[in-house]
């Protein structure tokens, strides 16, 4: 019996993924876990390995192929020709005696009881990456009525978010991909046609729905006679559909293509800033507790723990403390609920080459602040060996950056959806600030830094998302961490 080569579920979120490279042909003889192919995610880079030993049969999937979590990608024939039973690629980082990949992604979010808000069985999706937050909104919408008999179409976030834009029936576009999905080039292609004033390849698709968003317009000829063509109508939401003008390279220029990390960086950038109303609160912090307590022990900790301690620790430590005090800050949009998340997962932004990065410090609350330091440390190393797994990037309920020196005076940093809050450190700069010492005041100069929170106003209010940076800036104050 040939051994079947599957697309890996990569996270708990992910439902697709991409082949990038074939690393063998058809005819090539294999060893089991020799690496197959290389694929790409939303969450992560990765190499399938071979089930087991033999020789490729066949290679179904091509380069650059989209294909659904569980859906073949290649056969082998075992080698000396013996029947064997066929085993499921194997899942990177999966923990051993779990289930296989199904060939369909889970469908929609089950309501929430208010048991399941205090103890959620299932932990809402990470951000990076946002589109990949979606997943609620596509738990909601992405079922079409469909004929008698017929399975539901679904769509995935982005096709649903493009069609609402856009007032497209997606009834009307064809689908190219696993089943006939959907997928955003089709929407691009359909659009494309749409403003050409071209033919319009699109078929109906069986989902019963009519063209109500798509009307013909109608224009007068030379010779009087009329023809018609179609044309979108606005939505009432957004007005008439705007393209901004593509600027054309001159020489001299430098044209970089979008990488694909870039590329759903983006997308999650700008789901996070649609669907979220964000709204930013500063604090201004004197660290010179802080400032002390770590020059005291920076020297013992370099010789004990071979990396320096810096100030991420204490403000992640900080950070976890003010969210066990305002527990509503460590939730997460679930559709038209809020969980109240029970574990404080504290995701931490690093800079990657090929663009940001956040890794989760599972369990935070924990940990002390040199755990938190041996975590920090541990996932920058995974970071800079490009060896980050989807397990590392997910499960985050509150998200801490740190952009570094150079300038940063502060920012509002978007939210990692369905997080509903993000703060972001600024840099520790000497100033001159007025302080009461003994019923009277005096100028001094002071290691001062200003934090940032940038939270979701559908769920946080302005006194709670004030009250907890708030805290967040005394805990830092008053520094009573040990070391």
């Amino acid at each position: 019996m040939s051994l079947e080569v599957t697309m890996p579920q990569m996270g708990e979120s992910v439902v697709e993924g991409t082949v990038t490279k074939w690393l063998v042909k058809e005819g090539d003889q294999v060893q089991e876990d020799q690496p197959l192919c290389e694929i790409s995610t939303d969450k992560v880079d990765t190499e399938i390995p071979s089930p087991g030993a033999g020789t490729i049969a066949r290679l179904v999937a091509s380069e650059g192929q989209v294909l659904a979590i569980g859906a073949v990608i290649a056969t082998i024939e075992p080698a000396g020709g013996a029947a064997q039973s066929s085993r499921p690629s194997p899942v990177p980082g999966a923990a051993s005696g779990a289930a296989p990949p199904t060939r369909e992604p889970a469908p929609a979010v089950q309501s929430i009881s208010p048991r399941s808000q205090a103890h959620p069985p299932v932990e809402p999706k990470p951000l990076m990456a946002a589109a990949d937050s979606a997943e609620v909104t596509e738990s909601r919408a992405n079922v079409r009525a469909t004929p008698s008999g017929a399975p539901p179409r679904r769509y995935s976030p982005v096709v649903l978010r493009m069609a609402e834009e856009h007032g497209i029936d997606l009834s009307r576009v064809n689908g190219t991909g696993i089943g006939g999905r959907v997928s955003k080039r089709d929407v691009e292609r359909y659009l494309d046609e749409l403003q050409s004033g071209g033919p319009v390849t699109s078929q109906h698709n069986g989902a019963g729905a009519q063209p109500s968003t798509i009307q013909p317009a109608t224009r007068s000829g030379r010779a009087g006679a009329s023809t018609t063509e179609p044309t979108i109508k606005p939505s009432p939401a957004t007005g008439a559909v705007f393209r901004p003008p593509i600027y054309q390279p001159r020489e001299g220029d430098q044209v970089e293509a979008f990488s694909r990390r870039r590329k759903i960086i983006a997308e999650h950038m700008v789901y996070s800033k649609t669907h979220a109303p964000h709204v930013g609160t500063v604090a201004e912090v004197d660290l010179s507790k802080l400032m002390a307590l770590r020059e005291a022990h920076k020297e013992g900790f370099q010789k004990r723990e071979g990396f320096s301690l810096t100030m991420l620790p204490f403000a992640s430590m900080a950070t976890v403390r003010a969210l066990k005090d305002f527990p509503r800050m460590n939730a997460a949009v679930a559709g038209d609920s809020i969980v109240i998340r029970r574990d404080i997962n504290l995701g931490i932004a690093m800079d990657a080459e090929e663009g940001l990065l956040v890794p989760v410090i599972k369990h935070a609350d924990t940990l002390t602040v040199v755990g938190l330091a041996r975590e920090i440390e541990r996932l920058r190393h995974k970071v800079q060996e490009k060896s980050v797994s989807a397990d590392d990037l997910s499960g985050g309920s509150f998200t801490l950056s740190n952009p570094g020196r150079e300038g940063n005076l502060y920012g509002f940093a978007i939210i990692n959806q369905p997080q509903v809050g993000i703060l972001r450190m600024g840099e520790v700069k000497k100033r001159p600030v007025v302080i009461e010492t003994d019923g009277s005041e005096a100028l001094t100069i002071r290691p001062m830094m200003y934090l940032a929170l940038s939270y979701d106003h559908r769920v946080i209010d302005g006194v709670l998302g004030n009250r907890f940076l708030y805290r967040t800036a005394r805990l830092l104050e008053e520094a009573d961490f040990e070391l």
